[in-house]
């Protein structure tokens, strides 16, 4: 056994828990040598508790070990432990960081340019709009967008990253072979061959209530901030923008309707000082990214936009704009300017609203 798969033994050891094996590794200098105390030493780091000690024996944990990664093997899927080199940085960082993720699909260094969305499950359907949208534009920025994929925003947030091409991570409340809810099973799917769905919890750990806090401070603490779109008072997304400022990260926050009991949370979070946003540039400038930076990001992205596209993004706004205008403002002929715009539509950087008005999705 290498020292990965002694941290991930740690985490397979029923009732251990993160705080405890951060005290052992504390004491003992790596997880290979925790396998080697006795129980005596080790009770005096984590109490006396005979079953746990007894499950921390090495003859104990191994076949459990090779069982799990048996079907690590089996399914593609990987682990990082909290000693390699590839561990996320800004998770390493929190106070409490997973001993061991568990990935299915791929984890990349640009993921650290990442940023996390939640919300209401129970979302309305301006909720549902929002969040893809803010997802699609801050994928399109180069964001990778970290989000729960539970029903409602966190859907709606991994589908608008996918609709753009971007890349979107889906952190669980169980296994990465547990999707829940089950109806999200073809949207983890997608993200996995695009993105990742990670999660701490050994393989058929089921969705438990408990787990759900926890997996909150992953999806926080993967990221430089996140925005809550659409929250009640009582939502887990105040726990996620909770541990966010915890962790000494941004907290963003989109307004709705005064008197609607789904946005309570969310004018919380604004009132508390969370920054309220309503489109993707107020994000982007609290990183000190501005418009024509913004532009030229999502056109090297891109690759193939040519002059005259460039031209007529540049007149275009979140502001529907018919395409009579667009033509007088260009001073080009109709057949032209359609012609551009449809090539727009393709890369994803305009969109065609009713009667013929366009909308700039950047």
């Amino acid at each position: 056994m290498d020292e990965r798969e002694y941290w991930l033994s740690l985490n397979l050891v029923p009732g251990l828990g993160v705080d405890k094996i951060r005290k052992l590794v504390n004491a003992f200098g790596t997880a290979k040598n925790i396998f080697s105390k006795d129980s005596k030493e080790l009770s005096k780091v984590i109490g006396s508790k005979e079953d746990l000690l007894e499950n921390l024996r090495i003859e104990k944990i191994e076949p459990i070990l090779k069982k799990e990664l048996k079907e690590l093997e089996r399914r593609k899927f990987y682990f990082i432990a909290l000693s390699d080199k590839e561990y996320p940085e800004f998770l390493k960082e929190i106070s409490d960081p997973p001993v061991v993720l568990y990935i299915r699909g791929k984890l990349l260094k640009e993921d650290k340019f990442s940023l996390s969305i939640v919300g209401a499950r129970k979302a309305s359907s301006y909720g549902i709009d929002v969040a893809e949208k803010f997802s699609y534009d801050l994928a399109k920025c180069g964001f990778t967008i970290v989000s729960g994929l539970a029903r409602g925003i966190d859907s709606a947030v991994h589908s608008g990253a996918l609709k753009a091409k971007g890349r979107t991570i889906a952190v669980l409340g169980s296994g990465v072979d547990v999707i829940y809810p089950p109806e999200n099973r073809s949207l983890a799917d997608s993200i996995s061959e695009s993105g990742a769905v990670i999660s701490e919890f050994p393989l058929s750990t089921r969705p438990f209530f408990s787990n759900f806090p926890r997996r909150n401070r992953i999806i926080s603490g993967l990221t430089k901030g996140t925005i809550v779109v659409e929250a009640g008072l009582k939502s887990g997304s105040l726990i996620t923008a909770g541990l966010a400022l915890e962790q000494g990260r941004d907290v963003f926050a989109v307004p709705g309707k005064a008197f609607s009991e789904q946005n309570k949370g969310a004018h919380v979070l604004i009132k508390q000082g969370a920054k309220l946003i309503d489109n993707v540039f107020d994000v982007l400038e609290e990183f000190n990214i501005n418009k024509d930076q913004i532009s030229n990001l999502v056109y090297n992205k891109t690759l193939s936009v040519n002059e005259d596209e460039k031209k007529v993004v540049s007149i275009l706004s979140d502001e529907p704009k018919h395409i009579d205008l667009i033509c007088r403002e260009l001073d080009d002929t109709i057949q032209k300017v359609l012609g551009v715009l449809t090539q727009l539509e393709l890369k994803g950087l305009v969109k065609q609203t009713a009667g013929k008005m366009f909308v700039k999705q950047i």
